[in-house]
């Protein structure tokens, strides 16, 4: 029996409870990750797929430091309103 592709994207009910799709989805770079997926299940060659995996990555790092800048801004905030 052969085993399903992990780079099969076809929607089914259980994808809402993924934690990974989840965690992609709310970084704003959800279409990058699946372009990525469709190429690797394309070409089988992760070669190919530099300009998508790179597109990918930079999103996600531009994701990254928005949210540790948002969290040094609100820790620079919680310090500053404590009492002394």
């Amino acid at each position: 029996m052969a085993s399903p592709s992990p780079h099969d994207r076809s929607r089914k009910d259980d994808d809402e409870d993924d934690p990974v799709e989840r965690m992609i989805s709310r970084t704003g770079c959800a279409e990058l990750h699946y372009a990525v997926q469709e190429c690797m299940a394309e070409h089988q060659d992760w070669r190919v797929c530099q300009s998508q995996v790179q597109t990918f990555k930079d999103c996600m790092m531009n994701f990254q430091n928005a949210r540790k800048e948002q969290l040094r801004k609100q820790q620079a905030a919680s310090t500053q309103s404590a009492p002394s």
